[in-house]
């Protein structure tokens, strides 16, 4: 019992230095939107109160931040897969955007059971998804193009692609630009009457589940984890890099194109989305603020919706437009990204043990 105590690591919050870190970005950033909307609102204490309060006055209201929070879920999850393998890949804007455009072809063109349709609309858009976020890594091997490059390359090629397949055949010729309606069997339907969350909220939470034990749990997402932080032990170990990054390139891509997909069916009336997307830099911040770990990116995806609906809401009672999220998300993006950031703590808390490590060496070699 003795040796089990002596050998307990003691408790040091350093361990913890990089939830610190998010924490302290966090709360810094806010603080600099609290101070510059006393400077530029005429009523700063109303704002302030409905942008961080707001989402919560109204059952509606908080709902509509979890239904906001869905679609970045799934793009956080996705680049999660894509980024811990060690490739920069941020083509889930192309597998999202044409996700939602298979969607819509099968919502459309094939009419099948409920239950089944969203199914199969669900999966398709999955594999589209998937097969989308491997080109990259693909065309890389063979052509040596950075796939970061090749990354943005498909987001936009992807984007007028699936822009043209609606525009062609799926297309509503009368008012304003859209597809025609989805069928009531291919739509999400409403969990809670007076609200507009869907179904789509179970599938998150068990695709949520699918990442944490694939990634925690598997040998999979071991050899994911090993491949990223060090590519040459991983192949002096046997793991057989190329599968594994070109698998998690596929599943990151998949769980992408899946939100595509249950966010059409699940908010939308019919296909609208006549700009390209952007959830992929959204997911980029989303995977900072959880620090990589696929547990915490429903939370930090929940946080971004927060105060998106809250500056709506601000917007809407003051005389403040919403845009100051994008101003306080950039800022959060300075903090979190910067490596020097509150490293002053990190390096004299290192010292100090190092210095204290010195001592008892000493000691111990005295006696």
């Amino acid at each position: 019992m003795e040796n089990k105590n002596q050998n307990k690591k003691p408790f040091d919050i350093m361990d913890y230095f990089s939830v610190m870190r998010i924490a302290a970005a966090l709360l810094l950033s806010i603080l600099l939107v609290f101070v510059i909307i006393f400077f530029v609102s005429q009523t700063p204490g109303l704002a302030i109160q409905k942008l961080m309060l707001g989402p919560l006055e109204t059952k509606r209201s908080f709902f509509n931040v979890v239904v906001r929070a869905i679609p970045l879920v799934f793009t956080g999850l996705g680049l999660t897969l894509c980024l811990k393998s060690g490739i920069f890949n941020i083509s889930s804007d192309a597998s999202f955007y044409m996700g939602a455009v298979v969607a819509t072809a099968i919502a459309i063109a094939c009419p099948l059971p409920n239950g089944l349709h969203q199914l199969a609309l669900i999966l398709a858009a999955a594999v589209v998804g998937g097969v989308i976020s491997m080109l990259p890594v693909i065309v890389n091997k063979y052509t040596k193009v950075n796939p970061v490059v090749l990354a943005i390359m498909a987001n936009s090629i992807f984007y007028y692609f699936g822009l043209s397949i609606i525009s062609s055949f799926f297309l509503e010729k009368s008012g304003s630009w859209g597809s025609y309606k989805f069928p009531d069997h291919a739509k999400l339907g409403t969990m809670i009457k007076g609200t507009t969350l869907h179904y789509g909220f179970v599938i998150v939470i068990a695709v949520t589940l699918f990442v944490i034990f694939l990634m925690n749990k598997t040998s999979f997402g071991y050899k994911v984890r090993v491949t990223g932080s060090n590519p040459a032990f991983a192949k002096a170990s046997g793991i057989k890099t190329g599968f594994v990054i070109l698998m998690a390139q596929f599943i990151g891509g998949a769980i992408a194109g899946m939100g595509g997909a249950i966010e059409i069916v699940g908010v939308y009336k019919r296909f609208q989305w006549q700009s390209q997307t952007a959830y992929v830099w959204d997911g980029l911040l989303i995977y900072m603020l959880a620090n990589g770990n696929p547990t915490f990116i429903p939370l930090t995806a929940f946080f971004i919706a927060y105060l998106r609906v809250g500056a709506e809401i601000m917007s809407r009672s003051t005389d403040l437009d919403p845009e100051i999220v994008t101003f306080l998300q950039g800022i959060i993006i300075l903090l979190v990204a910067s490596q020097r950031f509150l490293y002053f703590l990190k390096q004299r808390h290192d010292q100090k043990m190092s210095l204290k490590q010195a001592e008892a060496e000493e000691g111990g070699a005295a006696a």
